[in-house]
């Protein structure tokens, strides 16, 4: 089983970027699509971002097109969210998962603890 960590969350100003890593272990990324998905407080959980095992293919929700941009490094066994262009909107706490299904980016039911990304007005 593969166990993610998320980090690099924090408080910041409208407009301004952070750098999500979201670090795995115990199996290798590359044998797995990737997500980021984010909760905000009394929201659903909802999907962010996508990449292929290989990081050819992406996706991204509308709302963050432009904006955001996912990436690995398959030998570092690392994934990343790019976050630019940040709004109150994007407040959350910020997931990665392993997708079981890339056509309905479909996380498997398994969560780690997340990192926090607040962004002031």
């Amino acid at each position: 089983q593969v166990q993610l960590v998320e980090s690099g969350g924090g408080l910041v100003q409208t407009g301004g970027s952070l750098r999500l890593p979201c670090a795995a272990s115990g199996r290798t990324l590359s044998s797995y699509a990737m997500g980021w998905f984010r909760q905000a407080p009394g929201k659903e959980r909802e999907f962010v971002a996508a990449i292929t095992r290989s990081g050819v293919l992406l996706a991204y929700a509308d709302s963050v097109k432009g904006r955001f941009t996912i990436s690995r490094d398959n030998a570092k066994n690392t994934m990343y969210l790019q976050m630019n262009s940040l709004k109150p909107e994007d407040t959350a706490v910020y997931y990665c998962n392993v997708l079981s299904d890339w056509g309905t980016k479909k996380p498997y039911d398994y969560w780690g603890q997340g990192t926090q990304v607040t962004v002031s007005s």
